[in-house]
C-alpha cells in the first residue's frame, strides 16, 4: 500500500500534531474565520462542493476554515474528492491516486478506492500517478482540516496541470455520475487560490470579477473573465470541475462564504494573494 508522506508540514502548516490542531482551531476562531461550531442543521439542504484556498495556514487558514465549517453544518461526509492544480508540472497531465493513504501530523487518511476507481474508469485522461502528488501542496493542505473536523472520512486526490474547459467538464460530469444518489455523503473540494502577487486593491478587484462568474455557475464565463482581466487563478480547472459537478447535481444555490487576501492576515498589502471560500448547495 502506498502512503503519501507530507511534503509541506512545517512550512505550510505546523509539523507537530498538537501544533497543527492549535493552528486549525486558530483558523476557525480568527477574526477572519467562521468562529462557529458545526451543529448539523435539521433540514434537507446540504453542501455539494466547496472552493477552498491552499496557501500556508497563517495566510489562508481562516478563509479555508469557512468552507469546512459550512460543510459540517449540514452533513458529515464520508468522502471528499479533492481536486487541485499541479503547480510543479511533475508527472501526468491529469493524475489520480486510487489506493493507499495520505499521512499528516494528525495521522493517516484512507483513499476511497471504490469512488476513485470509478472516476478513473470514466475519465481516460486520469493516470494513476503517485509521482504527480509527491511535492504538490494543493491537496495536502486540505487534508488536516478534513481529518480534524470529519474524522474517519476518506479522500480521492486528483491533480491537474491540464486545466482545459473540456477536461473540467468531462471530469465534473464523471464525478456526478459516480456520486449520483450519494451526494449527501460526498463533497467535492476545489483547491485554488485566486489572483497572485499584486497589490491588495488590485487583487480584490480581480478576484471579485471571477467570483461573480463562479456565483453564476458559469464555468466558461469564469474562464473568459480570468483570461480577459489576467486573473492569475492557479486552480481554475478544479474550480470549473466543481461548477460543472454542482450543476449536474442540480445545485439550488451558491454562496460566497468569505473573501480575503494575504494582506488581510499578514498586513503586507503590496504583493497579495486572493482567497475565497465558496459553497454550492442542494
Amino acid at each position: 500500500m502506498v502512503t503519501r508522506k507530507p511534503a509541506v508540514a512545517g512550512m505550510f502548516y505546523e509539523a507537530s500534531k498538537d501544533g497543527l490542531i492549535n493552528q486549525i482551531k486558530w483558523s476557525i476562531e480568527h477574526e477572519l474565520g467562521p468562529k462557529s461550531t458545526m451543529n448539523v442543521k435539521e433540514n434537507r439542504q446540504y453542501v455539494l462542493s466547496v472552493i477552498v484556498p491552499h496557501a500556508g495556514y497563517v495566510y489562508s487558514g481562516p478563509v479555508a476554515a469557512h468552507a469546512y465549517v459550512e460543510v459540517g453544518k449540514y452533513i458529515k461526509p464520508k468522502v471528499f474528492v479533492i481536486i487541485g492544480p499541479n503547480h510543479y508540472g511533475v508527472g501526468s497531465p491529469a493524475a489520480i491516486m486510487t489506493s493507499g493513504t495520505w499521512e499528516t501530523p494528525l495521522g493517516q487518511v484512507e483513499i476511497d478506492e471504490e469512488v476513485a476507481k470509478q472516476i478513473k474508469a470514466k475519465v481516460k485522461d486520469l493516470a494513476e500517478d503517485p509521482i504527480a502528488f509527491e511535492r504538490e501542496h494543493s491537496i495536502e493542505v486540505q487534508v488536516p482540516f478534513i481529518q480534524y473536523l470529519f474524522p474517519g472520512s476518506r479522500i480521492v486526490p486528483i491533480v491537474l496541470w491540464n486545466q482545459t474547459i473540456d477536461l473540467s467538464r468531462r471530469l465534473g460530469s464523471a464525478i456526478s455520475e459516480v456520486i449520483d444518489g450519494r451526494a449527501g455523503e460526498v463533497v467535492v473540494v476545489a483547491s485554488s487560490d485566486l489572483n497572485h502577487y499584486e497589490p491588495h486593491e488590485v487583487t480584490t478587484d480581480k478576484d471579485m470579477k471571477v467570483i461573480e462568474r463562479i456565483l453564476n455557475m458559469d464555468e466558461e464565463g469564469f474562464y473568459t473573465v480570468m483570461d480577459k482581466y489576467d486573473v492569475s487563478v492557479c486552480g481554475f480547472g478544479a474550480i470549473m470541475t466543481a461548477i460543472v459537478y454542482s450543476r449536474k447535481q442540480g445545485s439550488t444555490g451558491v454562496k460566497l462564504l468569505k473573501h480575503a487576501t494575504s494582506g488581510d492576515t499578514s498586513g503586507y498589502l503590496l504583493e497579495t494573494v486572493g482567497y475565497a471560500s465558496i459553497a454550492f448547495y442542494k
